[in-house]
């Protein structure tokens, strides 16, 4: 199975971190996000990819390049010389992905240990996707009348999921996808009302995402505690 990796965005309120270098080459743990993702994705047995780049694309398709023969891996690129959202993006690479039945669809900045073998187009589906429990980025407060009974720092909202950015999809995908914007609005809603979008829950994995320097700054002291990899 080919692996495609979303990577173009600009990372913006991650700045000045991304001023010149596309979002997945922030450095977390000591690697840029990118190498996280490959060497996940190696782990479940997947070596050949396909890169959606765009923001800052010559600094990433120059690190990967020369890594790619060290660590056995077939990349290739897809470019976007304007924004084309993420579903535009993937319908710009179907060249490179012809002769693919299914793929694997991914954001470019996160750090996870989930088993994406797990996400299956069983039933008719034409694609599926991770699902993780949220984490709520603010405290939650339990009241009675004007008493605080409960406080909790930043918990885990079992009941409230959300979606993980990691896909599988079939090659019927590609019917789905508009020229410019997000197949996770151009498409996926179609999918769900024709029952074509299967989803796991993968809680009690571990994953993370950043869109800011504090959320960096957190996955860096997960990775040093061996929160993610025992």
């Amino acid at each position: 199975m080919k692996a495609v990796i979303i990577a173009g965005g600009h990372g913006k309120r991650m700045r000045p971190l991304t001023e010149n270098v596309p979002k997945t080459m922030v450095e977390v743990g000591g690697k840029p996000f990118i190498d996280w993702i490959i060497k996940w994705f190696m782990s479940c047995g997947v070596n050949d990819f396909v890169l959606l780049v765009g923001y800052k694309k010559e600094v990433l398709m120059e690190h990967l390049d020369s890594k790619k023969d060290e660590l056995g891996i077939s990349v290739r690129y897809s470019a976007e010389e304007v924004p084309l959202g993420t579903g535009g993006a993937l319908k710009n690479a179907q060249h490179l992905l012809d002769c693919e039945k299914e793929f694997a669809v991914v954001n470019s900045d996160f750090v996870t240990n989930i088993d994406i073998r797990k996400l299956s187009l069983r039933n008719g589906a034409v694609a599926s996707v991770a699902i993780m429990p949220m984490k709520s980025p603010y405290g939650i407060v339990e009241m009675q009348g004007d008493l605080i009974t409960r406080f909790r720092q930043k918990p885990v909202l079992n009941d409230v999921l959300m979606n993980a950015g990691i896909y599988v999809m079939s090659d019927k995908m590609f019917g789905y996808l508009p020229d410019k914007g997000e197949f996770e609005t151009h498409g996926f809603p179609e999918l769900v009302a024709q029952g074509k979008l299967n989803g796991y829950n993968f809680a009690g994995s571990y994953w993370r995402t950043a869109d800011t320097i504090k959320e960096v700054e957190e996955i860096n002291a997960d990775i040093q505690g061996g929160v993610v990899f025992k």
